[in-house]
């Protein structure tokens, strides 16, 4: 079966997750297999959600056409270790080529924890369990299937059976449609010594189950097919994962599906095994803005639980159900994370329901609001048609607010009624300060008021601004007397001021910046002077306590 092509996806009225929903259900209406999987060889970033989550919305628009699906991530733990990875001591140098499973976590200092090892935690588990974690974060629940487990228990063992007595057609496949000739003594199969190291050791011959190995040092040693000794390689794990679990669709990166690549090569090993392949669909990376995509081994990436700790699940949701996967994705820590957040926020506002229903709308206007509605609801850990609740305060204001406010009840006081339950607020705000007091904080963002008055400032004012202070002054003393220390009437009180002394605006706004924040320039003015004590503003603006007169 085809891959889906990206450009049935602008042409249909419909998201892209309800576009392969559809697509499948026309094929059969019995229960399909959305299948996903990663290898647990280091740290997750979250390039690695993009394929789980998209795996994930294919089913919820699978369900929405009406059909119902099995959610299947495979853990590849019966995969080698390839290298001695920057994060690992060295000793782990007598681990490569060994299956991930049979190797100990690493600890702190990157050493093998014997002990970790020896009460039951590989490590492919060290590496998995923060990013499980996430996915329960993120309502992400799939059927884990540890492909070590399968080897073990046998359900390999007639694909790997027939992989060896049609060695000589596997092999035609994979060289013709990848292009690349496989060496003479190649084989269908991968062997693993004692220690289950795959490394050194080449397969001499069959007898029937038992597959007879050869390692560079001499060794010779012999692998029992049916007690999971050993595993079949990737161009042929791939495709008997598909038949083992009954995949009917699958999303995977585009490496695997380039010309020649894995995906082209599983659909025909697929049929040779047994077993129909599934619909695939090909996603583009997640890259860091200005760092290109991310390599674990690069350094250059931002964890799942990382990117949790910043923003809500929700938005990192939206991020992956608003963008087509044949889209790339550009992941930005900086303003980049403001303007997604809120623009999430303002479309949760709107009543794209209703708006669904204006008889003017083109047919462009229609597949907009459609995407934005689904992607909304997607948008949501749980899996429902409602789409989350807006909440009263924005990504950008709340920003300033944890800066300026440091005791969260106070953050908490100056919310509107709509903002929610106050355990969901609470932990916005935590995610806010982390984010605010990390290196993933823009710079054009961050606000310091000042810890005192500036003395030598105020007394050196010149002839032009001191006309100007005394009406600023006034203007602010007039709001907090009469009451209405709020943004509406703050807006107003720096160009009333500015006009009373006929002043440019510009010199009325530089002026306050530098008695409250030291900067002639910052955020806007009015949010920040209505998120401040009142008394704490004429207090910097004059040098004199407020309270104490």
């Amino acid at each position: 079966m085809a891959s889906f092509e990206p450009s049935r996806f602008e042409v249909m009225r419909m998201h892209w997750s309800d576009v392969i929903g559809e697509r499948l259900v026309s094929q059969h209406d019995g229960l399909h297999v959305v299948n996903t999987g990663i290898t647990p060889s280091g740290e997750f970033h979250i390039g690695h959600l993009r394929e789980i989550l998209t795996g994930e919305m294919i089913v919820r628009g699978l369900r929405r056409q009406g059909g119902d699906a099995r959610f299947c991530f495979v853990v590849d733990s019966a995969d080698p270790l390839r290298k001695v990875y920057d994060f690992l001591d060295e000793t782990y140098e007598a681990y490569v080529g060994v299956q991930l499973y049979r190797i100990p976590p690493p600890d702190a200092d990157g050493r093998p924890d014997m002990a970790a090892y020896a009460n039951g935690r590989s490590y492919a588990d060290h590496f998995l369990e923060p990013f499980l974690d996430a996915l329960k974060i993120l309502g992400v629940d799939p059927e884990l299937v540890y492909n070590h487990t399968e080897y073990l228990t046998g359900r390999y063992v007639k694909h790997i059976r027939t992989a060896i007595r049609e060695k000589a057609r596997v092999r035609e496949i994979i060289e013709r449609v990848s292009g690349r000739e496989l060496p003479e003594d190649w084989w269908p199969f991968t062997p693993v010594d004692e220690r289950g190291c795959q490394s050194g050791l080449k397969v001499s011959h069959v007898e029937g189950d038992l597959v007879h190995w050869v390692a560079d040092d001499g060794r010779t040693g012999v692998c029992d097919i049916t007690k999971g000794e050993g595993k079949l390689p990737w161009r042929l794990d791939w495709p008997a994962k598909w038949c083992n679990l009954g995949v009917t669709c699958e999303p995977f990166g585009k490496d695997h599906g380039a010309a020649g690549g894995s995906y082209e090569t599983g659909k025909e090993l697929c049929v040779l095994l047994g077993g129909t392949p599934p619909e695939g669909l090909t996603y583009e990376w997640i890259s860091l803005r200005g760092e290109g995509a991310m390599s674990s081994s690069a350094g250059n990436t931002v964890g799942p639980i990382e990117a949790l700790r910043l923003v809500p699940p929700e938005i990192l949701r939206y991020l992956i159900a608003s963008t087509k996967p044949n889209k790339a994705i550009e992941f930005d820590t900086g303003m980049g994370l403001v303007t997604l957040a809120d623009a999430y926020e303002r479309l949760l506002r709107h009543d794209l329901e209703g708006k669904l229903k204006d008889p003017e709308l083109s047919r462009r206007q229609l597949v907009a609001i459609e995407d934005d509605l689904v992607s909304t609801r997607l948008s949501s850990v749980e899996d429902t048609d409602h789409r989350p609740s807006a909440v009263g305060v924005t990504f950008r204001h709340l920003a300033m607010l944890v800066q300026i406010r440091q005791d969260d009840e106070d953050v908490w006081a100056m919310m509107p009624h709509d903002v929610g339950e106050r355990a969901e607020f609470d932990a916005r705000i935590r995610r806010m300060r982390h984010w605010v007091t990390s290196s993933h904080f823009p710079e054009e963002m961050r606000i310091a008021v000042r810890e005192a008055p500036d003395m030598e400032r105020l007394q050196s004012l010149s002839d032009e601004d001191i006309p100007l202070h005394e009406a600023l002054v006034k203007r602010l003393s007039n709001a907090l007397e009469s009451g209405d220390w709020n943004e509406a009437t703050l807006s107003g009180c720096v160009p009333q001021a500015s006009r009373d002394v006929e002043q440019s605006l510009r010199n009325a706004y530089r002026l306050t910046y530098e008695l409250l924040l030291g900067v002639d320039v910052a955020p806007k003015l009015a949010p920040l002077l209505a998120a401040m004590d009142p008394a704490r503003v004429m207090w910097l603006m004059t040098g004199r306590d407020q309270q104490a007169s």
